[in-house]
C-alpha cells in the first residue's frame, strides 16, 4: 500500500467510527420508511445534516484533546450537579432502549437467513458475543476492528446500481429541498433530523479523542493534531450521511415505486427488497445491518461506561483488563444485558425506538447547549476555544435540534 494512503488511513479514528455508528440499525430502519414512504423526497436531508454533525462533532473532539477529559468529567467539573445528573439518567435511559431496538434488528435480519433458529437465539448469541470483545480487546485493538467494519457499509453504496436510477431526478431531490407540511411527512422529517444528531455521539467523540491522546506520542496540543482531527470528524460525518443517501436512494427507488410504503424495522426493509431487486440487494443490504451493529451497539454501550467512569472520576477506560476496571465493564455489561431483556419480555422494538427518540429529544438541545458554552470558555479550551464559524453553525444545529424535539413531542402526543 502507498505510504500516503498508510497515513492518510491512520488519521482516520474517533470521527469515521462515531460516523458509522450514526447508522445504526434503528436508523437504517428510519431511513428505509423515510424512502419506502416518500420516495426520494427526503434525500436533501442527507446534504443538510452533514455540517451540523460536523460542527457539533468538532467541538466535542476538540473538548477531549484540550481538556484530555471526556465530556461527562468535563461537565461534572464545570456544572452544577444536577446537570451532570438529568444528563445521566435521560442518556442512560434513551441508550438502553437504543441497544435494545439494534439487538431486535440483528435478531430478526439473522431469522430471515436462517429462519429455523428463533430470532431470539441470535439475539443472545450477538449479546454475548459482543460482550466477550469489548471484555477482551483493548482500546487500539476494538478501533481497528471496528474500522475495518465500516467496510459492510459499502454494501450500501452497491445496491442502488442493481437497479435502474435516474439521476437528473436523484440529484434534484437531493439540491432541492421538498417540504410537505402533512403529518406523515413531517413526521419522518423530525425522525430523521432528530436521530442523525445523537447525544451518545457526544460523549464517545470526546472520551475517544482522549483515548487517542493517551496512545499519542505528542503531549502537546498543536495545530498538527487538530488537522488531523478535522479530516477524520468532517470524513467521518460525510460518510454517516452518504450511507444515510444511498439507503433513503435504494428503498425510495425500490419500494416506493413499487407501492410498498409500511417499513417499521430493518428486517421488513431487507425483506421487502428481496423479491423487487433481487438476491443480491437483500443480502447486501442485510449484510449492512450487521456490520452497523457491530459498531454501533459497542459504541452505545461503551459511551455509557465512559459517563459513569468520567462522572466518578475514576479514569478508567477500555484500554485496561477486566480486573483493573470492573465496574467500568459492569455497566457496558448490564446495558447490553438489558437491552437483551427487553427483547427476551417481547417488548416491541417499535416502542423502544420511539422511548429512545423522545430521550433524545429532551436532551440533545441542553447538551448543544453546554458544548457551544465550553467550546466558548477560554478557561477550559484556552486558545482552542470556537471561532465565529463554528458557533453559527452550533447554534444552527441547536435551533434545529429544539425545533425537531418541539415537534416531535407535539406530533406524538397531540
Amino acid at each position: 500500500m502507498d505510504l500516503g494512503i498508510k497515513r492518510f488511513l491512520r488519521k482516520l479514528g474517533p470521527g469515521l467510527i462515531t460516523g458509522a455508528s450514526d447508522d445504526d440499525p434503528s436508523r437504517i430502519a428510519t431511513y428505509s420508511q423515510a424512502g419506502a414512504q416518500f420516495g426520494l423526497k427526503t434525500l436533501w436531508t442527507a446534504l443538510i445534516s452533514t455540517p451540523l454533525m460536523i460542527s457539533i462533532q468538532e467541538m466535542c473532539a476538540r473538548i477531549g484533546i484540550v481538556t484530555r477529559q471526556g465530556l461527562t468529567r468535563v461537565i461534572r467539573d464545570n456544572y452544577p450537579k444536577p446537570v451532570l445528573y438529568a444528563v445521566m439518567l435521560i442518556s442512560f435511559t434513551a441508550v438502553i432502549f437504543n441497544i435494545g431496538a439494534d439487538i431486535s434488528a440483528v435478531g430478526a435480519v439473522s431469522n430471515l437467513l436462517f429462519p429455523q433458529i428463533p430470532t431470539i437465539a441470535f439475539c443472545l448469541v450477538f449479546t454475548c458475543l459482543l460482550a466477550l470483545i469489548l471484555i477482551r480487546f483493548s482500546y487500539r485493538k476494538l478501533s481497528s476492528l471496528m474500522k475495518w467494519l465500516c467496510l459492510a457499509f459499502f454494501a450500501y453504496f452497491i445496491v442502488p446500481f442493481l437497479v435502474g436510477q435516474n439521476w437528473q431526478y436523484v440529484i434534484t431531490n437531493l439540491l432541492i429541498p421538498t417540504i410537505s407540511l402533512n403529518k406523515g411527512f413531517v413526521l419522518i422529517l423530525v425522525a430523521i433530523l432528530g436521530t442523525t444528531i445523537s447525544p451518545y455521539l457526544f460523549f464517545w467523540q470526546a472520551s475517544t479523542e482522549v483515548e487517542e491522546r493517551e496512545h499519542s506520542k505528542s503531549l502537546v496540543v498543536n495545530k498538527k493534531i487538530m488537522d488531523d482531527m478535522e479530516i477524520d470528524v468532517d470524513l467521518g460525518m460525510l460518510f454517516s450521511n452518504v450511507i444515510m443517501f444511498f439507503i433513503i436512494l435504494t428503498t425510495g427507488t425500490v419500494l416506493f415505486n413499487a407501492h410498498i410504503t409500511q417499513i417499521n424495522t430493518v428486517d421488513q426493509a431487507a425483506q421487502a427488497l428481496r423479491p423487487l431487486a433481487g438476491n443480491a440487494a437483500y443480502l447486501l443490504f442485510a449484510l449492512g445491518i450487521f456490520g452497523s451493529a457491530f459498531i454501533a451497539i459497542p459504541v452505545l454501550a461503551g459511551s455509557l461506561s465512559y459517563m459513569y467512569a468520567e462522572a466518578l472520576g475514576t479514569g478508567v477506560s477500555l484500554d485496561r483488563k477486566f480486573h483493573e476496571a470492573k465496574s467500568f465493564y459492569m455497566v457496558l455489561i448490564v446495558s447490553l444485558a438489558v437491552g437483551l431483556l427487553m427483547n427476551l419480555l417481547g417488548l416491541s422494538p417499535i416502542k423502544m425506538l420511539i422511548y429512545s427518540a423522545v430521550l433524545y429529544g429532551l436532551i440533545a438541545p441542553i447538551l448543544i447547549l453546554i458544548i457551544l458554552h465550553i467550546c466558548n470558555n477560554r478557561s477550559i479550551l484556552k486558545r482552542y476555544v470556537n471561532g465565529w464559524l463554528s458557533n453559527v453553525f452550533g447554534i444552527i444545529t441547536f435551533i434545529v435540534m429544539a425545533a425537531v424535539a418541539i415537534l416531535f413531542l407535539y406530533l406524538q402526543f397531540a
